[in-house]
Protein backbone atom coordinates (compact mmCIF):
# COMPACT_ATOMS: atom_id res chain seq x y z
CA UNK A 1 0.00 0.00 0.00
CA UNK A 2 2.98 2.30 0.48
CA UNK A 3 4.34 1.86 -2.43
CA UNK A 4 1.30 2.60 -4.77
CA UNK A 5 0.76 5.93 -2.53
CA UNK A 6 4.90 6.95 -3.12
CA UNK A 7 4.18 6.15 -6.91
CA UNK A 8 1.02 8.53 -7.04
CA UNK A 9 2.67 11.07 -4.88
CA UNK A 10 5.37 10.76 -7.98
CA UNK A 11 3.52 11.16 -10.50
CA UNK A 12 1.31 14.10 -9.37
CA UNK A 13 4.24 16.38 -8.31
CA UNK A 14 6.82 15.32 -11.31
CA UNK A 15 7.49 18.65 -12.89
CA UNK A 16 5.56 19.91 -16.15
CA UNK A 17 8.41 19.91 -18.37
CA UNK A 18 10.80 17.49 -16.79
CA UNK A 19 11.97 14.34 -19.52
CA UNK A 20 8.71 15.39 -22.20
CA UNK A 21 10.92 17.94 -24.19
CA UNK A 22 13.40 14.83 -24.58
CA UNK A 23 11.42 12.00 -24.91
CA UNK A 24 8.81 13.83 -27.63
CA UNK A 25 9.28 13.45 -31.70
CA UNK A 26 12.47 11.82 -33.02
CA UNK A 27 13.77 11.30 -28.92
CA UNK A 28 11.51 8.51 -28.45
CA UNK A 29 12.80 6.95 -31.92
CA UNK A 30 16.83 7.53 -30.54
CA UNK A 31 16.94 3.98 -28.52
CA UNK A 32 14.81 2.07 -30.56
CA UNK A 33 16.91 3.00 -34.02
CA UNK A 34 20.46 2.67 -31.87
CA UNK A 35 19.50 -0.93 -30.99
CA UNK A 36 18.32 -2.02 -34.66
CA UNK A 37 22.13 -0.61 -35.81
CA UNK A 38 23.77 -2.48 -32.48
CA UNK A 39 21.59 -6.14 -34.30
CA UNK A 40 22.66 -5.21 -37.67
CA UNK A 41 26.69 -4.70 -36.98
CA UNK A 42 26.41 -8.17 -34.23
CA UNK A 43 24.56 -10.15 -35.78
CA UNK A 44 22.77 -9.56 -39.32
CA UNK A 45 26.04 -8.18 -41.02
CA UNK A 46 27.97 -11.60 -40.04
CA UNK A 47 25.59 -14.21 -40.60
CA UNK A 48 25.78 -12.10 -44.37
CA UNK A 49 29.20 -12.63 -44.47
CA UNK A 50 29.24 -16.24 -43.66
CA UNK A 51 26.75 -17.30 -45.80
CA UNK A 52 28.03 -15.74 -48.55
CA UNK A 53 31.49 -17.35 -47.61
CA UNK A 54 29.99 -20.86 -47.51
CA UNK A 55 28.40 -19.94 -51.19
CA UNK A 56 31.51 -19.87 -52.25
CA UNK A 57 33.06 -22.51 -50.87
CA UNK A 58 30.07 -24.84 -52.40
CA UNK A 59 30.68 -23.11 -55.56
CA UNK A 60 34.13 -24.04 -55.72
CA UNK A 61 33.94 -27.66 -55.02
CA UNK A 62 35.36 -29.77 -57.71
CA UNK A 63 36.13 -33.47 -58.31
CA UNK A 64 38.83 -34.97 -55.69
CA UNK A 65 37.72 -32.58 -53.07
CA UNK A 66 37.22 -33.90 -49.30
CA UNK A 67 33.79 -32.47 -48.61
CA UNK A 68 32.42 -32.56 -44.62
CA UNK A 69 28.55 -32.72 -44.53
CA UNK A 70 27.09 -30.81 -41.56
CA UNK A 71 25.77 -34.30 -40.49
CA UNK A 72 29.50 -34.82 -39.97
CA UNK A 73 30.00 -37.63 -43.02
CA UNK A 74 33.43 -37.36 -45.06
CA UNK A 75 34.03 -38.48 -48.25
CA UNK A 76 35.38 -37.75 -51.39
CA UNK A 77 33.88 -35.71 -54.36
CA UNK A 78 33.62 -37.91 -57.17
CA UNK A 79 30.86 -36.03 -59.15
CA UNK A 80 29.85 -32.54 -59.24
CA UNK A 81 26.59 -31.67 -60.70
CA UNK A 82 24.51 -28.19 -60.38
CA UNK A 83 22.73 -28.90 -56.95
CA UNK A 84 23.84 -32.15 -56.03
CA UNK A 85 27.26 -34.00 -55.53
CA UNK A 86 28.36 -37.39 -55.46
CA UNK A 87 30.28 -38.60 -52.44
CA UNK A 88 32.14 -41.78 -51.60
CA UNK A 89 32.17 -42.38 -48.86
CA UNK A 90 33.68 -45.79 -48.61
CA UNK A 91 35.37 -47.77 -51.29
CA UNK A 92 32.63 -48.21 -54.38
CA UNK A 93 30.09 -46.75 -51.50
CA UNK A 94 28.63 -43.78 -53.42
CA UNK A 95 25.75 -41.00 -51.86
CA UNK A 96 24.58 -38.10 -53.90
CA UNK A 97 23.78 -35.06 -51.31
CA UNK A 98 22.72 -31.79 -52.04
CA UNK A 99 25.41 -29.08 -52.20
CA UNK A 100 24.08 -26.58 -49.35
CA UNK A 101 24.60 -29.30 -46.68
CA UNK A 102 28.29 -29.28 -47.30
CA UNK A 103 29.75 -27.43 -44.36
CA UNK A 104 33.60 -27.62 -45.00
CA UNK A 105 35.66 -28.54 -48.13
CA UNK A 106 39.41 -29.73 -47.53
CA UNK A 107 41.19 -29.29 -51.11
CA UNK A 108 42.81 -32.22 -52.61
CA UNK A 109 46.14 -32.50 -50.33
CA UNK A 110 45.29 -30.38 -47.91
CA UNK A 111 45.96 -32.46 -44.50
CA UNK A 112 43.61 -32.29 -41.63
CA UNK A 113 43.97 -30.36 -38.59
CA UNK A 114 45.74 -31.76 -35.94
CA UNK A 115 44.06 -32.64 -32.54
CA UNK A 116 45.13 -30.74 -29.90
CA UNK A 117 46.62 -32.92 -26.92
CA UNK A 118 46.42 -30.44 -23.59
CA UNK A 119 47.32 -32.26 -20.61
Amino acid sequence: MNATHALMLAVVTAPAGGLQGFLSGPGQLLPLVAIGVLFYFMFIRPQQRRAKDHATRVAAIKRGDTAILSSGLIGKVVRVEDAELGLEIAQNVTVKVVKSMVAEVRARGEPAPANDAKS
